[in-house]
């Protein structure tokens, strides 16, 4: 019995160690960890416990007999991160490239299943290239096992994928299904047709890197929705993100221990220009409302115009979606109404309550966006607030213009408390335009058109551009001073804490996408 242990024992050290030193030694000179490593900075100290270590391929054509390495590369289990289970896999690219075999998926499906039966998160940490040519059918058959219970454990626990070496073919669409992905800068890439196909079908000269690197899917494709220098950098973030989210639908997300005090934030008071077209930083007032260093942003350098992303309010966790004046003027256009949209049902499937704040001018008019569906894809914001049955408040901070406004989380829409700072400017569109349209006879018939002109101007903004109007009509709850908004938005959260709301009974919606 003892030499038996002692053969196992040596052959687990192996597996863990990716099959020998020597590929170790490459996996860290190319600055990336090995499998187990991974797991390790991700999980809590001592926590993890590992599945199906023995599970060997059981293909044995072209030489793959004589080529056996338990774990099959891919390594799983469960452990734990802030105290709370997870689950985890994590592809070994030093045995057979993380190639997907048939056995390669049945572990990766079992660690999902289990995921699900016990309400868990699933964090999967990819460094695969491909599926396992050797074994045709069988590992793409892997692929749509793992892909089909992507979609029903999507909504019902999160799903967290980092791409951490190459994840290309088929094997993106595992990841492309899951709430985050994670992409890690100079060494990970996705992309379903590598550069020499590229190359072949249109001609296009493009380097991995160029085509589906961590910056091209951050900035362009908006596929990922972080970044991170290294591989520990990577690990460390999706340990944060999940500070910010539930165990599964049914649970909600812990508190955090917080003392309230008086909770008056009078920078808020000097956040928005005199200048009415003089842009802001949203993000600094996201930053005083919500508690200290708290705001961890989701597709940051996508899409500007609209920033999304989590914060805790007084130990609360919450979603934050807001225009960004810095950008585009905050407008809505085709990427950020998808960006918004997908945030916002990603909060709504895990009870997390929403913060918007809004300061739109409208949505971007011109060709480009009415032929790329500006149409369809600003109803999938619309649509996925107007779904949403989580706490929703909305703070308008200055200009809600056009249907925008009513997309913004209005209370038109199903938003539970509505609040406006005194510059906020609730109307059709911006006083010049609407000037000119409803004076336009006057204005031509005057004996100075451009005297005319500003005088109705300041007759339609003493009327629209303030938010009292709309309050007088209760489409606004109340006109805060901006000092007391932080605490406004603490007693509403906890105000709207046991909130209930059922949507019509049917199988499912049909969302524009």
């Amino acid at each position: 019995m003892k030499n038996k242990l002692d053969i196992l024992h040596s052959k687990l050290n192996e597996s863990k160690l990716g099959g020998g030193l020597d590929r170790i030694k490459k996996q860290h000179e190319k600055g990336k960890l090995t499998a187990h490593e991974r797991i390790q900075y991700l999980l809590d100290d001592h926590s993890f416990e590992e599945i199906d270590a023995l599970v060997t391929h059981r293909n044995t054509d072209f030489g793959m007999d004589r080529q056996v390495i338990l774990g099959d590369g891919v390594v799983t289990g469960y452990g734990n991160i802030h105290g709370r289970l997870v689950f985890v896999f994590s592809q070994d690219f030093t045995v057979f490239g993380g190639s997907l075999s048939e056995t390669h998926a049945e572990k990766i499906c079992k660690i999902m299943d289990l995921a699900v039966k016990n309400g868990a998160p699933v964090i999967g940490l990819n460094d695969s290239g491909g599926a396992r040519i050797q074994e045709g059918v069988n590992s793409l058959g892997g692929y749509a096992d793992i892909f089909y219970r992507n979609t029903l454990a999507s909504g019902v626990v999160p799903q967290i994928s980092a791409i951490m070496g190459p994840c290309a073919g088929g094997a993106v669409y595992s990841p492309a299904i899951t709430d985050f992905i994670f992409m890690v800068e100079h060494t990970s890439y996705m992309f379903v047709t590598g550069p020499n196909v590229v190359k072949t079908v249109t001609n296009e000269t493009v380097t991995s890197e160029e085509l589906g690197g961590a910056s091209a899917h951050s900035t362009k494709s908006g596929v990922t929705h972080f970044t991170a220098s290294n591989d520990v950098d990577c690990l460390l973030k999706i340990r944060r993100l999940l500070k910010y989210l539930p165990q599964n639908c049914e649970d909600k997300v812990p508190r955090i221990r917080y003392e309230l005090s008086d909770e008056l934030r009078p920078a808020l008071n000097q956040m928005i220009p005199a200048e009415p077209n003089q842009p802001y930083d949203m993000r600094d007032i996201i930053r005083v409302i919500v508690d200290d260093d708290s705001f961890m942003e989701v597709h940051e350098n996508y899409a500007e115009n609209i920033v999304i992303g989590f914060a805790h309010l007084a130990g609360r966790s919450i979603g934050i979606v807001a225009n960004q004046p810095m950008s585009l003027a905050g407008v809505l256009d085709v990427e950020s109404s998808k960006k918004a949209a997908r945030f916002v049902r990603f909060c709504d499937s895990f009870n997390i309550p929403l913060l918007v704040l809004v300061d739109v001018p409208g949505f971007l008019p011109g060709t480009d966006q009415e032929w790329h569906g500006i149409i369809t894809n600003g109803a999938k914001l619309l649509y996925a607030f107007c779904e949403a049955t989580v706490p929703r408040v909305t703070l308008i901070t200055r200009k809600a213009y056009g249907g925008a406004y009513d997309v913004m989380n209005s209370k038109h829409i199903g938003a539970d408390m509505n609040y406006a700072w005194p510059t906020a400017e609730i109307a059709v569109m911006g006083a010049k335009g609407a000037t000119e349209i409803i004076f336009r006879k006057e204005i031509d018939e005057a004996a100075d058109p451009d005297g005319k002109l500003k005088e109705k101007e300041t007759e339609y903004i003493e009327k629209f551009a303030n938010p009292y109007l709309a309050a007088q009509r209760g489409f606004i709850d109340e006109v805060i001073e901006p000092s007391v908004t932080r605490r406004k938005l603490i007693k509403a959260f906890s105000m709207l804490e046991h909130k209930t709301v059922s949507n019509p009974k049917k199988k499912h919606g049909n969302i524009p996408l």
